[in-house]
Parts: C-alpha cells; sequence; structure tokens
C-alpha cells in the first residue's frame, strides 16, 4: 500500500491506497470523499443497468442520512446554497455509481444526461444556475466526458422537503 498525505475536512491526514482510479485522483486533488450512498427511501432501485446505461434514480442532499438543505429556493434556501445542495446530490449519485459499478468509478465513459429539480418559490426562475452545482462538478472530475444533455425543472416540493433532487444516467464500460 502506499501511504499519500490528504487534506480532509481541512486537516492534513495520511490515507493508504493499494490501487489509484483516475476518478479517485480527480476526487483526491478537488479534497472530495464520497460519501456511503444513500440508502432508497421507498420502493425503487438506486441504480439500474440497462445495457451500457446506468440510471442513477433521483438523489437529495443527504449528510449522514440527514437533509443538508430543505424548502423552496429562494425563500428557505439561497440559489447559491441550492447549487451547494445540487452538488451534494451528485456526490450521492456518484455514490450510487460507485455501489453499482462494483467500486470501479473508471468505468464511467461518459455523463449522458443530468435532471435537476429544485423546489421553487413561484417567481423564481434561476433553476439552471442551481443545476450548474451539479453540471460544474461533473466536468471537473471527468473532463470532456462530463459534458451533458441536461432538465433543470422547478418543482411545488420535493420528497422529504429536499431543496434539490438530482438524478442521471451514465454511459459505463461493461
Amino acid at each position: 500500500m502506499e501511504p499519500r498525505e490528504v487534506k480532509i475536512n481541512g486537516q492534513l491526514a495520511v490515507a493508504f491506497w493499494e490501487s489509484m482510479s483516475g476518478i479517485q485522483n480527480q476526487l483526491d486533488q478537488l479534497e472530495i470523499i464520497l460519501p456511503e450512498a444513500p440508502r432508497p427511501v421507498a420502493s425503487y432501485v438506486p441504480a439500474k443497468l440497462v445495457g451500457d446505461l446506468l440510471y442513477i434514480s433521483g438523489q437529495v442532499p443527504f449528510v449522514d442520512g440527514k437533509m443538508a438543505f430543505t424548502g423552496s429556493v429562494p425563500s428557505k434556501t439561497s440559489p447559491e446554497d441550492a447549487a451547494k445542495a445540487a452538488r451534494l446530490c451528485a456526490l450521492n449519485a456518484l455514490a450510487v455509481a460507485r455501489d453499482a459499478l462494483d467500486g470501479d468509478l473508471d468505468r464511467i465513459k461518459q455523463v449522458v444526461r443530468i435532471g435537476v429539480f429544485v423546489a421553487s418559490d413561484p417567481d423564481f426562475f434561476g433553476q439552471p444556475q442551481v443545476a450548474n452545482g451539479v453540471s460544474d462538478l461533473m466536468v471537473e472530475l471527468f473532463g470532456e466526458a462530463g459534458r451533458h444533455a441536461r432538465a433543470a425543472v422547478g418543482s411545488v416540493a420535493l420528497p422529504l422537503d429536499a431543496a434539490v433532487e438530482v438524478e442521471m444516467i451514465l454511459q459505463v464500460r461493461t
């Protein structure tokens, strides 16, 4: 195993890796630690592989099993915080993908489509800027393969009072 210094929550730590994937390297450079994949809260599967497409069910901004951002944008959650929530949703989606791909995120060939749902006040029209919280992260991690088709949709309410929900379709190596 190879020791390596990394920052975790701003603290210097030593971690050990047997092998380092390209995506894991990118996550490390961005000082991002993927969480455990959230468990479904209703009757669905978190991911479904069909051919070479991996469909990731909608993910909400859970942190340690608790909802990090709730309520409508902008009255209860600022647009800036909603973009952070979208990024958290994306990290949860990648954690689900990691589980579905037996721990190997390097099997992801490209991000095909992302759907972003934003709990929105009736006069809020900044859903695309909120969705950039996901889109920008995908490009940071995957480069050109992270560029994707996208829908950014306002919603009256989301499950568990989440401020944002994100779903993904990824093309993977089978």
